[in-house]
């Protein structure tokens, strides 16, 4: 999806339109992963765990030069090969030039958010090179050839009965296969893959500084094997996914999978440091690591932005969004969507190239206490929508209107004939004033009561007291209240 053409209210409405059950699919997943979630929150002291997790992604952004040196020292020491790339054009450049090197004709895929950011499926195929995404979820939406619309459950929006369709028609499964049989098949089709492929792909949790270690996380064991099984292993990395030390490394394992599943720890953690040696049966011949900027060293150097960069992916905020929950992912144009994607888009791509993904939020703040490094999303937000304002990237006819609401506000006597007028009228001129226009289009009429705030309601209640009345008789006692 091309994030430049993205308007979020038209892919929501669109996503709505084209995909029935979208809401309900997503809310029940989104909902079932946050009650997870909470749980095992509740198993540990969550709140010294996310302090401290929080201080140590700071520490490793503010010192990030350093480290990545060192990763790339303990790397090399290792076997593996090191590559930097400033963007996505420099990141499919250097695997154009590894698949020529290694005549590489298929690929098999593990589960990557930077490799969505890099579209590295397309440019695959455009160079007649085979990818096959070997995480179900990934493998699904590949079939049905859509972008992932969760960070950790990319075919959350997807019904189970949508999964059958497509299942019979490219495998021939049943029409009313159970979970079971619809995972034997892709089981069945991955096997092949995985033993042919000439090169896996990857990308990375953490790399550990320390040590040169590349953790990797997951629980369908796919990742395991794209890694060992091919004889190339390519990972590519954002720069800011290091850790400082090997210690720092189990506390993160756990605190993301609590914050992503709900488990203690994922079903497989993989810890790779570069080819196999030539004692080891199984492992790759070549290592390569890709460190990925793509804008993030932007947003490093935002002193509004830059805490987004300590994102886990464990897709935590999205969960508990009341706003994504709505429609997904696909409704916010790009590979980042929910709360972390409105305020990590607009420093990789630019502001005016995502709005109004700023916007596409009520600022509940449960997205700030779900994130498992203590991430600000909802000042980020706002620190997003004053650019947007003083940049004059919003649309005229908002800025028209709380011009017109600041003028009328201010005037006394023009705010109380606006209310006069909004009650005589029943609230039927709503629909025709920006934003309240919007609302009533998809929701039950505005109902006035009659009444004003000053004067009281129309029907029922106490009048308002008079002045005599507030202040209180002398000798009075004003009881408090309940």
């Amino acid at each position: 999806m091309d994030p430049r053409s993205a308007h979020y209210p038209r892919l929501a409405r669109e996503t709505l339109e084209q995909t029935p059950g979208v809401r309900d699919a997503v809310t029940q997943a989104a909902l079932a992963f946050d009650a997870h979630r909470l749980r095992a929150y509740g198993e540990v002291d969550v709140d010294a765990w996310r302090r401290w997790a929080e201080q140590v992604k700071s520490h490793v952004l503010t010192h990030l030069d350093t480290y990545l040196e060192q990763a790339e020292a303990r790397l090399v020491e290792h076997g593996a090969h090191v590559h930097w790339a400033d963007d996505a054009a420099a990141a499919r450049r250097v695997l154009d030039e590894l698949v020529s090197r290694y005549g590489v004709s298929r690929v098999v895929k593990g589960k990557s958010m930077v490799s969505e950011e890099l579209g590295l499926n397309d440019h695959l195929a455009s160079q007649d090179v085979e990818a096959v995404e070997s995480d179900l979820g990934e493998y699904i939406i590949q079939l049905l050839d859509e972008p992932p619309s969760h960070i950790l459950g990319p075919a959350i929006h997807r019904t189970l009965d949508d999964i059958r369709r497509i299942f019979h028609e490219v495998h021939g499964t049943a029409p009313e296969a159970t979970p079971e049989e619809l995972c034997a098949a892709a089981r069945s089709t991955l096997r092949e893959v995985f033993l042919s492929a000439d090169m896996g792909i990857t990308g990375g949790n953490f790399v550990v500084a320390e040590t040169g270690t590349l953790a990797l996380i997951e629980n369908e064991g796919n990742i395991r094997i794209s890694t060992s099984a091919p004889r190339v292993h390519v990972a590519f990395v954002g720069i800011e996914k290091l850790l400082p030390r090997w210690s720092d490394l189990a506390v993160f394992l756990q605190l993301t999978a609590r914050a992503a599943t709900g488990q203690p720890v994922g079903t497989f953690v993989s810890l790779l440091h570069g080819p196999a040696r030539d004692d080891e049966p199984d492992g790759p011949d070549e290592v390569h690591v890709v460190f990925v900027d793509n804008g993030r060293s932007r947003v490093l150097a935002d002193p509004d932005a830059w805490e987004a960069l300590r994102c886990l992916r464990c897709g935590a905020c999205l969960n508990v969004c009341p706003v994504y929950r709505q429609t997904g992912g696909h409704a916010y144009g790009y590979v980042y969507s929910g709360p972390i994607g409105a305020v990590l888009a607009p420093g990789l791509l630019g502001l005016s190239e995502t709005l109004p993904l700023p916007f596409a939020s009520s600022l509940c703040g449960a997205c700030a206490e779900a994130c498992p490094v203590r991430i600000p999303i909802p000042e980020l937000l706002l620190a997003w929508r004053r650019r947007a304002v003083d940049e004059g990237l919003t649309p005229r006819a908002e800025r028209a209107a709380f011009r017109a609401f600041s003028a009328v506000a201010t005037r006394p006597g023009l705010y109380r004939a606006a209310g006069r007028l909004v009650a005589a009228t029943g609230g039927r001129m709503a629909r025709y004033l920006p934003v309240l226009g919007s609302w009533e289009s998809v929701r039950a009429p505005l109902d006035p009561s009659g009444g004003t705030v000053r004067r009281g309601p129309r029907h029922g209640g106490a009048a308002q007291p008079s002045d005599s009345d507030q202040t209180g008789a002398p000798g009075s006692e004003v009881e408090p209240a309940p």
